[in-house]
């Protein structure tokens, strides 16, 4: 499957709705309402300043559709949601050009607006959702047809697994399934599987699996047996880039746990790994990249006096930097302004103390105020951290907590930020027991993300800057 060419698919349709909504516009004021306005024809001219609009309105809807997520998971598109996200996706973009580009027209009556926004919203929602009903049908008839699909291993071995295989493969209209084999879970060496599909291996080399076959959908097909597992193999799966879905029991469906994505699909529980909306996403990024410019370029002289006072208060570099775990379990560079002496961790990896004696005077009054962090509006910018997010921490002490928290993996789901909901509630951690103490708060925070959490940390942090309370 090419998704790149499916993408551009998508945003020519939507840039050919686009366009010609906006030239029905034109083309409607320049022909009916002016010339009833001054008496006489007007010269409908498609000059340069025209195609300049008409480019800036094209993008301006590339770019809310960016935001809203219709080009993400391109395939898998539900042609219902995509009417109704479409319809109101038109609606509000509508709106938003008709108070900014035709409220100041001069009309010669009110029904000349209603005439041009009845014009510009029909115009643009019928043709986009138009341009999109052929391209998913098209996409949909390709996957029931198995002509594409998406590469699924079967995580179990036994009769539910069986089963499963049987059902997906004698359905007249596919799911999408291409199933590249199955892996076990418990020993032995007899597998219901065996004969009908790959044996890939067992559970535990599941990331060399997933990347060897070019994983995007795991199913866990469990005997009843094996369900204490499924804890363990969804904290696992946690972070990597597949869909997890589940066969559910009898009373999973009963209970409303069962979801229906398609009417034709096997029953399966989706496990959705979506922290926050696409549109929640993309506005939390464009929030970060914004404040982190405006941070960088106005705190400049802040920075200036703080490197001045790091450098006379004890021998050392201005800056501290040391490699963190982010997003994805991928490491980074992390930037602080230095509040230790020199050569603090020569014996090792450390966490600090109230009193610790390793923090220089000035270092204290920075980790009170949070001021150290102020570098890590950088880390913010390129993409490494976000503006609120649980806080990264080295390999070396990330080892020692999943030894008794596994679940600290589920923080590596989003990027870590410059501050979070478990440094607002509890500070710095001075052990790995506090570590894991501060984690609860972490987790909570990601299981609530949204826009309107972030801002209500955003503000205690900056109370504790202000009041220089830090931990």
């Amino acid at each position: 499957m090419n998704r790149n060419l499916q993408v551009f698919k998508y945003i020519l349709s939507d840039a050919i709705g686009a366009a010609v909504a906006y030239f029905a516009v034109f083309t409607f004021r320049k022909s009916v309402i002016e010339p009833r306005m001054f008496g006489e024809n007007v010269l409908l001219l498609y000059d340069q300043k025209f195609f300049l609009s008409l480019a800036a309105i094209v993008l301006f809807w590339i770019g809310i559709f960016s935001i809203t997520g219709v080009y993400s998971s391109i395939y898998r598109r539900s042609r219902l949601k995509e009417f109704i996200q479409t319809f109101s996706t038109s609606l509000l973009g509508s709106i938003f050009l008709f108070f900014t580009i035709i409220l100041d027209d001069f009309i010669d009556s009110y029904k000349s607006y209603y005439l041009s926004f009845t014009i510009l919203f029909g115009t643009h929602f019928l043709l986009t959702a138009f341009g999109r009903l052929v391209l998913s049908t098209i996409t949909a008839r390709r996957i029931h047809n198995r002509i594409i699909g998406f590469n699924t291993l079967i995580v179990g071995s036994n009769t539910n697994a069986l089963q499963l295989f049987e059902e997906l493969n004698a359905q007249r209209k596919s799911s999408g399934f291409i199933i590249k084999g199955f892996v076990h879970i418990n020993g032995g060496k007899n597998h219901a599987l065996d004969d009908v599909l790959p044996h890939l291996g067992h559970f535990r080399e599941i990331d060399e699996v997933l990347e060897k076959h070019a994983i995007e959908d795991v199913i866990i097909a469990l005997e009843s047996s094996e369900h204490d597992k499924i804890g363990q193999i969804l904290n696992t799966l946690d972070g990597r880039s597949v869909n997890v879905k589940i066969i559910p029991k009898m009373y999973d469906i009963l209970s409303g746990q069962v979801r229906m994505s398609s009417i034709l699909g096997a029953p399966l529980i989706d496990i959705n790994q979506e922290i926050m909306p696409v549109w929640q996403k993309s506005v939390k990024r464009i929030v970060d990249v914004v404040i982190s410019i405006l941070s960088l370029i106005i705190l400049a002289p802040v920075f200036a006096i703080i490197a001045l006072l790091v450098k006379l208060g004890s021998a050392g570099p201005v800056f501290y930097s040391h490699e963190r775990i982010g997003l994805n379990g991928k490491p980074f560079r992390i930037y602080k302004f230095r509040s230790m002496y020199q050569d603090a961790e020569k014996n090792g990896p450390a966490l600090s103390s109230e009193n610790d004696s390793r923090i220089t005077p000035f270092g204290r009054f920075l980790r009170r105020s949070r001021l150290d962090e102020l570098p890590q509006f950088y880390n913010v910018l390129i993409g490494d951290m976000s503006m609120v997010g649980p806080r990264p921490e080295r390999q070396f002490f990330i080892d020692q907590i999943v030894k008794e928290a596994p679940h600290y993996k589920h923080l590596h789901k989003v990027r870590p930020g410059i501050t979070s909901w478990g440094q607002v509630k509890y500070g710095y951690a001075e052990n790995v027991e506090q570590m894991i103490e501060r984690l609860k708060f972490d987790v909570l925070y990601i299981e609530n993300m949204s826009l309107l959490v972030d801002l209500k940390i955003l503000i205690y942090t900056v109370l504790i800057v202000l009041q220089g309370r830090g931990k």
